[in-house]
């Protein structure tokens, strides 16, 4: 009896791999650790936006409805739970990427808006802000697109057979994806007028 058992135990083993099973654990675990990267840097771009709003209204605080739209903004963000099962939930994924989007909207605006104030420009603490959001900026469409792939490539193995037997079986289903509108909202600069030249040769690149 043990050894039909033994015998059923590998049958069961070998019809796994040859079913996709690890190849779907492996791809989850990939998306997981990719998710928490995305997180990680959405947070970075969160905890900037405090010192950015507290140093743009010391210059500009006329500016409020553009300096209110971002705070609001963050906190929405900061009102959802992104725990792991939001990968999982396809209306509670949408409404994290809508709020995401809300606050990178409000940021290009108080960007833009700061245009508008010289000394705001060349204030030094503002200029590292800035340049540290940039740089969130950057390193969050990178963690999405690592996310973005990842999910591509779990979503083909969950609806591809064999594996998608298995994936019925043991309850792995389809995961929601940023979308590709959104993708490419993202990857246009936000547009600003620079006004007529003045011989400030320090702002080209």
């Amino acid at each position: 009896m043990r050894k039909l058992w033994q015998v059923a135990s590998i049958m069961l083993i070998l019809c796994l791999s040859g079913c996709g099973y690890n190849t779907i654990q492996t791809e989850d675990e990939q998306i997981k650790s990719d998710w928490s990267e995305v997180l990680n840097q959405y947070q970075r771009r969160a905890d900037l936006v405090p010192n950015l709003v507290s140093t743009v209204k010391g210059f500009a605080e006329q500016e409020k409805d553009v300096l209110l739209g971002v705070t609001n903004a963050r906190a929405k963000v900061g009102s959802l739970q992104a725990t792991p099962e939001l990968i999982n939930n396809p209306d509670a994924f949408a409404k994290f990427q809508s709020a995401q989007g809300e606050l990178s909207g409000a940021l290009s605006k108080l960007l833009v808006v700061t245009e508008n104030y010289p000394q705001l420009k060349s204030d030094a603490g503002f200029r590292d802000l800035q340049a540290q959001l940039e740089g969130t900026e950057n390193r969050i469409a990178v963690a999405r697109n690592r996310y973005i792939k990842s999910v591509q490539e779990y979503n083909v193995t969950v609806r591809s057979f064999p594996s998608n037997l298995t994936a019925m079986v043991f309850g792995y289903q389809v995961k929601p994806n940023f979308t590709v509108e959104n993708e490419k909202a993202l990857a246009v600069p936000p547009k600003v007028d620079f006004g007529a030249p003045q011989g400030n040769s320090g702002n080209q690149k």
